[in-house]
């Protein structure tokens, strides 16, 4: 057996985010059916990260073993070949036994995309977050340099049945763009917090309502205390763009 790198993108409208529920829909357990009905064994696909339900990624990176010795462009043929058009394997190269998708990450990049119109276009359903509400873009981008740099992010980590030990995160960009209606957010860190793109997302929308200042985003910052901040933006919006490793 052999350790390989998978890169995938796919569309999550159609699955219950990334990590495998047993036979339900995920993208993971899709990507472990395929891999059974290739080589008839079963072998974990270990994703650098989960995604949630409705989320997005067009570089979600995973590692899974195989047999040894196979043509990484025939196994990415062969895997798309089995997938439904909604999951591409993007990619495939052989790598040490040692790397991780998880372990081995150093840094991760996801865009966050806004629809800030009244009309939304039918092919844009369930793959941004619709904003209908005019909202002040350049008090948004203002914002954004506010998460720039190490600083700990408990007031953005949504907590599901666990407390993260360590909720500081160093971020190296975080910047918006747009093309109005389009609205889309950068940001890449050497780790995320759960939702935590997602709950920044939703602050810096505050700001662009005039319910926020950026002022108020560095006291929510400095809280340290979820119940400081605002809610979570939708998981429509959310790609995981790029894996990082040494």
């Amino acid at each position: 057996m052999s350790n390989y790198q998978i890169t995938v993108s796919y569309d999550g409208r159609h699955y219950l985010g990334w990590q495998r529920h047993g036979d339900k829909p995920t993208v993971q357990y899709a990507l472990e059916q395929a891999v059974e009905q290739l080589f008839n064994i079963r072998s974990a696909v270990r994703g650098s990260g989960r995604t949630d339900r409705g989320a997005h990624a067009t570089g979600q990176v995973a590692s899974v073993e195989l047999p040894a010795g196979l043509q990484v462009d025939e196994l990415k043929e062969q895997l798309n070949a089995l997938l439904a058009e909604t999951v591409r394997v993007v990619d495939v190269a052989s790598v040490p036994f040692d790397f991780n998708a998880c372990d081995s990450a150093i840094a991760k990049r996801y865009r966050y995309v806004i629809w800030n119109s009244k009309e939304l276009p039918i092919e844009r359903d369930g793959r941004v977050w619709h904003v209908k509400s005019r909202l002040d873009v350049e008090a948004m981008i203002g914002a954004c340099s506010v998460f720039e740099g190490k600083h700990d992010f408990a007031s953005f980590a949504t907590r599901p049945n666990f407390k993260q030990k360590n909720t500081t995160r160093v971020v190296n960009l975080a910047a918006m763009s747009h093309d109005l209606p389009l609205i889309t957010f950068d940001i890449c860190a050497d780790g995320f917090l759960y939702k935590m793109v997602r709950n920044i997302v939703r602050a810096i929308v505050k700001v662009g309502e005039g319910r926020y200042t950026r002022d108020d985003l560095c006291r929510i910052l400095e809280a340290k205390d979820r119940q400081a901040s605002p809610g979570t933006a939708p998981a429509s919006g959310l790609y995981l763009e790029k894996v990082y490793y040494s």
